[in-house]
C-alpha cells in the first residue's frame, strides 16, 4: 500500500481519480472529500465490484487509521490503492472544501 498527501490527493481529483471513503455513513454525512464515493470498512470486501480495478484508487478516513487498513486489503485484492495520510481531518485543516 502506498501513501499520499492531502495535496497529492487534491491534484489526483482534478484528474478524476476515485475516492472512497470508508467512514460510517453518518460520520460522510457530516462532511467529505468532494466526489468521494462512500463504502463503510465493513462492507468493502462485499463491495469490491464497485470498484475500477484498472485505475489507482485514494482511500480516505476521519484520520488516516481505518483507510491504511481498508487499503491494505484492497491491495491484497489486486487494486492500486491509496492511504490519505492525515484523512478527512487533514483535508479539512489544510483548507479545502468539502461536500455535505
Amino acid at each position: 500500500m502506498c501513501e499520499t498527501t492531502v495535496d497529492q490527493l487534491a491534484a489526483a481529483l482534478d484528474q478524476g481519480a476515485p475516492v472512497i471513503d470508508v467512514r460510517e455513513p453518518a460520520e460522510f454525512r457530516e462532511g467529505h472529500v468532494p466526489g468521494a464515493t462512500n463504502i463503510p470498512m465493513g462492507q468493502l470486501t462485499a463491495r469490491l465490484g464497485e470498484i475500477d480495478p484498472n485505475r489507482p484508487v485514494h482511500v480516505v478516513c476521519a484520520s488516516g487509521n481505518r483507510s491504511s487498513a481498508m487499503a491494505d486489503v484492497l491491495t491484497a485484492n489486486g487494486f492500486d490503492a491509496m492511504n490519505v495520510a492525515g484523512g478527512t481531518r487533514a483535508w479539512i485543516r489544510s483548507g479545502r472544501p468539502i461536500e455535505k
